[in-house]
């Protein structure tokens, strides 16, 4: 049997009037990820990692920012192809875990809906899906609230054909 392991990043500036989306859950808050997509940090950074274990580039490969096709996208939906390029690749996930930096709005009560709604699309177990929520106590753009950030890692395994 044979492991791999994918790491993920993502960042995008908050600004106000836009949904504030974390791993497919809309959190309320007065601003909101800015991206091309729904700016899902979270989706984005957990995507990056399963491609990445495969050896299959990145989101912008496969989804780029310069398309009009993903334009205001669900970033749960391209998670998804990512974990079906994954599986076509001969792999399935073993596990995902994640760290959210921002500092509001105040994520610790919307995780478990988060994780939730991460394995669905995944189809895995909600127990192979971690995330945690962290500040970065006012340094940085993730501290100073102009900015959020997500680090995922993933593993697969080789499915024995």
């Amino acid at each position: 049997m044979s492991f791999r392991a994918g790491h993920g990043f993502d960042a995008h500036r908050l600004v106000a009037g836009r949904p504030f989306v974390l791993g497919g859950v809309t959190i309320p808050s007065e601003r909101g990820p800015l991206g091309h997509s729904d700016a899902d940090v979270l989706a984005h950074a957990l995507s990056d990692a399963i491609l990445g274990a495969c050896a299959l580039g990145d989101l912008g490969r496969h989804f780029p920012d310069t398309d009009a096709r993903w334009k205001d996208a669900d970033s749960m939906r391209l998670l998804e192809a990512c974990a079906e390029m994954a599986r076509r690749a001969g792999y399935e996930l073993g596990n995902v875990d994640a760290t959210v930096v921002v500092e509001a709005p105040r994520l610790a009560p919307h995780l478990d809906a988060v994780r939730g709604r991460l394995a669905e699309v995944l189809r895995i177990e909600i127990d192979a899906v971690s995330v945690k929520a962290k500040t970065s106590e006012g340094m940085g753009y993730t501290g100073d609230g102009t900015g959020i950030a997500a680090y995922a890692v993933a593993t697969l395994v080789r499915n024995p054909t």
